[in-house]
């Protein structure tokens, strides 16, 4: 048996200044999604978990909460360039139309500038435009974010057991 290895991750090297990645998987945002996670942050808006509420708004039904959005719009981003980076920040988020239960959330994200680390050698930092769309293709969220990136051959290992013919 022949084993392939999988996908690693981008390292600073792999990124150029205006290189847009569109990320390739998309998530359907659930009413569970949407309830559980504004329990778990302990945000008690009504708006994103009383239907009879949320029905007396504009929106007429549960808005997704916002950080929720941003989280996985961020995951959507992960494997094309943050899977070997820490994330230092985001910066100028705008939620320009609102998501609902049941929206189906894409993302892209364009490199727009990079340098090496000055405190770190083994790294470089990257900032990136993020842009989330809905199936409609309308941006629901757009938003700048800035990571610490290892470079080549200085990313850590996982070691797992029966990998590597083990």
């Amino acid at each position: 048996m022949t084993i392939k290895p999988s996908w690693r991750g981008r390292v600073y090297e792999d990124f150029e200044a205006g290189a847009v990645y569109q990320h390739p998987l998309g998530r359907t945002i659930t009413q569970t999604d949407n309830i559980w996670f504004t329990l778990l942050t302990v945000n008690n808006n009504p708006i994103h978990f009383d239907s009879v509420y949320a029905a007396q708004t504009e929106f007429k039904k549960p808005l997704v909460d916002s950080t929720l959005t941003l989280a996985v719009v961020t995951g959507l981003s992960v494997a094309d360039i943050s899977q070997n980076a820490v994330n230092l920040g985001w910066d100028e988020v705008r939620l320009p139309q609102p998501v609902f239960e049941g929206d189906t959330l894409y993302a892209q994200s364009e490199v727009l500038e990079l340098r090496e680390s000055r405190s770190r050698p083994t790294m470089g930092i990257v900032r990136f435009k993020t842009t989330g769309f809905n199936q409609e293709g309308k941006v629901v969220i757009e938003f700048k974010r800035t990571i610490m990136v290892y470079k080549r051959g200085q990313v850590p290992q996982v070691q797992r057991p029966g990998l590597n013919g083990e």
